[in-house]
């Protein structure tokens, strides 16, 4: 196997090597045998392009059409033409693809479900990395710098992976695919440097010579050992926290945490006790710009993990806080919205780790130490930073869909219902048998979530009682299900784990209800507005408020069919109107009224709602965007050149009178004569004397009788500079030099000639020059 051949199959094993990174991000891993299969067609096209030969731009540019041809089978044939050209609908495919890839990253703890956007993010992404690679370390035969796109890979996992015990598995396999592809770069190298020599006398070529390279080899992979051994225990010893291996790591909240992770107590160990204190004290001041502060719940944390015992929050992923918030998961443009703005004040003695704010929040100002978990839309303090004292601003949308939209809803992506609609098997029985009886003759999940409401809230016959213990265990909401007694825990646990059987993604909220309206305007919240509610997952809509706990928050108007601007009738299903079950009424006496001006204003406030896009403003978008693009590529094309064209003029141009100016003078043009040779297909060889290199020139160029006396003439002045004690100065060598020039372009076929002067080979020496600043 040649030396190159060995480098291209270690420049792929090194690009499968670290992908392994990513395998315990997904499950299942099977993406893994589809990203071999293209990588190895990715290498192969390399290969072949390599053997033809082409200019190194087009092998990477063939390399990456290729790439992009076979993705588009994969991922996107029917928006394709003939199944595998890409057009303009294809990349707008690929688009919604990367963004509910990004979506489901945002929201799945590890590991992920294997969704189309993530398999196109995962393979994508080492292809990608694979044709980087490759054209750095075998294309243009630089290994060094192909650590790069490699240590690209291991970042994206081991951050992922929260710096915990899977980061330095990740680290040593990029490491080991890194260290063997410059070990097989290094073997190619030394085998084409004739003889080994080692501590005696010379050895000459044979089994000698063979055993000397694999004494090199050796010694090269235990001088990579060293270096990981160093890599990963230097950082116990160093003065600095955060070693590659720090178990703990840096968590967030009051603990130890888990560096990247949220690491906190449950939220509802404190809940029930604050609602049965005995002064209840002041735990937020607000002031906001909306009128409807009845439906402003102060939201923390989600609960969205239920193991049969309890719900508490997933283990989730947390980065730093965006300026502006994502769109919540799920929301479409048609449903109307209003932006609000409030102000939020904690009390001095409330530490609380995560931030209560109105849900969904778009934008959040606060000074502190925070971090954003995307999944549950919610900011928890970071290295001990809580609630105590702080002042912060934020910005929210006051959602307002209708019944229709919610009964209308589509089911939700089968990533969603897997993780959202979980049930553990020590579940009672009784949980899945009562919900289905509720909700007997439901048309869709609409009417199932508002029955289940109303038979908490109105018709079961359940009392709100703060004394009654939380409870714990699989039989926990069995129970609550028989006596019928408990406060909101008991009843926002039980809806949530009702609705999970019956197919709608369900999680549990905690925070605040509105709180109580002051003389000054401003609103105050204290120990006993804490609550807990279920959220409820309708696509187009995403998170729903419900509210089964009678006599506590308020009953979202979306839920009652009996008010103005909210006909059920008009939903495409049959309505909780024509049910058994008795209609939604507010559970807190006083409350229609306030919904009822909420719902005749939302009229006026149709501005405030967020409009699809248009078809002109996609279409000048695109079009901008594509030219853009085109001219990016056009430019980039055009580079190599560009470059050639200006390092002409500058080594044919003016030059000083001093000695070394005309030494530097007299090699820039002998160096401009080899160049051009080499952009009309003759490689230099750099074991030749200049005299040898003209005469080379000279013949395999067919270079007619004036320019063969140009390039001797300036071999010689070239041998003067290089060996003359003093060497004088040549006159005439630059136009010596463009006479060269001119012959091999005017014998050149066109072919030829255009592919010196648009990809000439000469330009590789630009990535010689950044991976070797001191390479000729």
């Amino acid at each position: 196997m040649s030396g190159r051949a060995r480098l291209t199959l270690c420049a792929a094993a090194a690009t499968l090597t670290a992908s392994g990174t990513l395998l315990l991000l997904v499950s299942p891993t099977t993406w893994i045998f589809q990203a071999a299969f293209l990588l190895a067609v990715q290498t192969g096209v390399g290969a072949l392009t390599r053997r033809v030969p082409l200019p190194r731009p087009l092998t990477v540019a063939a390399q990456a059409l290729v790439t992009l041809m076979l993705l588009t089978l994969i991922f996107a044939r029917h928006q394709a033409v003939a199944g595998i050209v890409p057009g303009p609908e294809t990349f707008q495919h690929f688009s919604e693809l990367l963004q509910a890839g990004t979506d489901d990253v945002g929201r799945y703890s590890i590991p992920a479900p294997l969704s189309d956007g993530i398999r196109l993010m995962l393979i994508g992404g080492v292809l990608v990395i694979g044709l980087a690679v490759d054209a750095l370390a075998v294309t243009y035969r630089s290994a060094a710098p192909a650590g790069l796109p490699l240590l690209a890979l291991y970042s994206v996992a081991a951050g992922l992976y929260g710096g915990g015990g899977a980061a330095w598995p990740c680290f040593l396999l990029a490491a080991c695919g890194y260290l063997m592809l410059l070990l097989a770069e290094g073997r190619d190298r030394l085998s084409q440097w004739g003889r080994v020599f080692g501590g005696g006398a010379a050895r000459a070529s044979g089994p000698d010579r063979a055993d000397g390279t694999v004494a090199t080899v050796r010694t090269g992979w235990l001088i990579g050992a060293v270096t990981l051994s160093v890599a990963v225990v230097v950082p116990f010893v160093l003065p600095f926290g955060g070693g590659l291996l720090d178990g703990a790591g840096r968590g967030v909240g009051n603990g130890t945490g888990g560096g990247g992770k949220i690491s906190t107590v449950n939220p509802l160990v404190s809940l029930r006790d604050s609602l049965n204190v005995d002064e209840d004290r002041t735990v937020l001041t607000y002031r906001t710009n909306s009128t409807q502060t009845q439906d402003l719940y102060l939201r923390i944390v989600s609960l969205d993990d239920f193991d049969g015992t309890a719900w508490k929050p997933a283990q989730r992923h947390i980065v730093d806080v965006p300026r502006k918030l994502p769109e919540p998961v799920g929301l479409s443009g048609q449903v109307k919205r209003a932006t609000i703005q409030t102000s939020i004040a904690a009390a001095d003695w409330y530490a609380q780790d995560w931030l209560p704010m109105p849900y969904p929040a778009s934008k959040v100002d606060i000074s502190g130490s925070w971090r954003y978990e995307p999944v549950g839309r919610t900011l928890v303090g970071d290295h001990g930073q809580n609630t105590r004292g702080v002042r912060y601003q934020v910005t929210s949308l006051m959602l307002k869909p209708t019944a229709q939209e919610l009964a209308s809803a589509p089911e939700p992506s089968p990533a969603m219902k897997r993780e959202y609609t979980k049930v553990p098997e020590s579940l009672p029985a009784v949980v899945a048998k009562t919900a289905r009886e509720v909700t007997a003759g439901s048309a869709n999940h609409y009417e199932q979530a508002v029955r289940l409401q109303d038979y908490f809230a109105v018709s079961g016959g359940f009392r709100y009682n703060t004394q009654v213990e939380a409870g714990s265990g699989s039989t926990a909401i069995a129970n609550f299900l028989r006596d019928k007694e408990g406060f909101c825990v008991h009843f926002s646990f039980a809806m949530a784990s009702m609705a999970r059987t019956l197919g709608i993604p369900a999680r549990v909220a905690v925070g605040f209800t509105p709180g109580t309206p002051q003389a000054n305007g401003s609103m105050s919240v204290g120990l006993r507005d804490a609550h807990a509610w279920p959220e409820l997952y309708f696509e187009g809509v995403g998170w729903t408020r419900f509210e089964p706990t009678p006599s506590r928050g308020t009953v979202p108007s979306y839920t009652q069919t009996n008010t103005p601007g909210n006909d059920v009738s008009a939903a495409p299903k049959p309505t909780l109107s024509t049910s058994a079950a008795p209609s939604a009424g507010p559970s807190a006496g006083g409350s229609c009224s306030a919904l009822q001006r909420r719902l005749e204003a939302c009229p006026s406030q149709s501005s405030a709602a967020v409009a699809a896009p248009q078809g002109d403003d996609w279409f000048w978008s695109t079009s901008f965007w594509i030219t853009l693009a085109a001219l990016l590529i056009l430019v980039l094309a055009l580079l190599p050149m560009l470059w050639r064209m200006r390092v002409r003029a500058v080594r044919l141009g003016g030059h000083g009178r001093t000695a070394a100016d005309v030494a530097a003078y007299t090699l820039g043009a002998w160096l401009e004569v080899t160049d051009t040779a080499w952009d009309y297909g003759i490689a230099p060889e750099k074991s030749q004397t200049p005299r040898r290199t003209a005469e080379r020139i000279a013949g395999v160029g067919r270079l007619d009788a004036g320019a063969a006396a140009a390039v001797h003439q300036l071999a010689a002045a070239v041998e003067q500079v290089l060996y003359a004690p003093r060497p004088q100065p040549v006159a005439g060598l630059a136009n010596d030099a463009r006479h060269v020039v001119e012959a091999f372009r005017t014998s050149a076929s066109r072919p030829a000639r255009l592919r010196a002067l648009l990809a000439p080979r000469s330009a590789v020496r630009v990535i010689w020059g950044l991976s070797a600043p001191g390479r000729p």
